[in-house]
């Protein structure tokens, strides 16, 4: 009879190359579950505690600490120690009074401490997808599997969707209520989360756009406090604000 289910096991030598291990110090690693992130963009639960926090020394002591619900994920109780973090996540540890966002730096992601308290308090989510459901109302799909549903009076006029993909929205946690709305524009401040450039941030100082090219293939040139200059793809950069960033960036430059 044959397998049924995915793998639970995963070998460290393919493992992301940004996760925190060493990949020939044994055979085997963890193996992050099925959930908002897929595993070449996350990081487990596990690994950011053990290996990344330091708060324990080996995996039976990370389950234990997470099991007994003192690791909080974007506002709720999470008690999955292979639970897959990722982008823009916020992992809050109230014993300590600390919280961290999973942000990307040069060699991945990696979660970065929150100095303000109420930067806790939300997260940025970047719109993938928009689909339109019954009732002519408007859904939106974020980067990391949420959706949310915009209401419209008139569903041949929706003036209430002023929603683009790759905008981002500005989430309160946990309850999920927009507070903010950031718009891929011109002057925006945002951060590079893919590609050679990758955990770079700026704004965005000019929009190349060519007849009958997709929009996310788009060459984006951005402008970092520097005044250094380098360009990506449209699929690769996250805004994260409008005028001003609303997230601590000072730490990943």
């Amino acid at each position: 009879m044959g397998r049924k289910g995915g793998k639970k096991h995963l070998k460290r030598k393919p493992a992301p190359k940004f996760w925190p291990i060493h990949r020939k110090e044994g055979v085997f690693t963890v193996r992050p579950k099925p959930g908002p992130h897929p595993i070449s963009r996350c990081l487990p639960l596990t690994l950011i505690v053990r290996d990344i926090l330091g708060l324990a020394k080996t995996r039976r002591e990370a389950k234990k600490i997470i099991s007994q619900g003192k690791i909080w994920v974007d506002g709720h109780v999470q008690k999955e120690d292979l639970f897959p973090t990722g982008l823009m996540d916020v992992i809050s540890i109230h014993d300590m009074e600390k919280a961290y966002r999973v942000i990307p730096s040069q060699k991945g992601l990696t979660p970065y401490t929150i100095g303000k308290k109420e930067e806790a308090g939300f997260k940025l989510c970047r719109i993938e997808n928009k689909t339109t459901v019954k009732g002519g109302y408007t859904q939106l799909n974020f980067h990391d599997g949420r959706n949310v549903l915009i209401r419209v009076k008139d569903a041949d006029h929706p003036e209430e969707d002023v929603f683009q993909t790759l905008d981002t929205l500005k989430i309160h946690l946990p309850d999920q209520k927009i507070v903010g709305h950031f718009k891929l524009i011109k002057g925006a401040p945002v951060i590079i989360i893919d590609g050679k450039n990758i955990g770079k941030s700026g704004k965005i100082v000019d929009i190349e756009k060519r007849p009958s090219q997709k929009r996310r293939s788009t060459l984006v040139t951005i402008e970092d406090s520097n005044s250094n200059r380098f360009q990506t793809t449209m699929e690769y950069i996250f805004v994260v604000g409008d005028k001003q960033p609303h997230i601590s960036l000072t730490e990943v430059n």
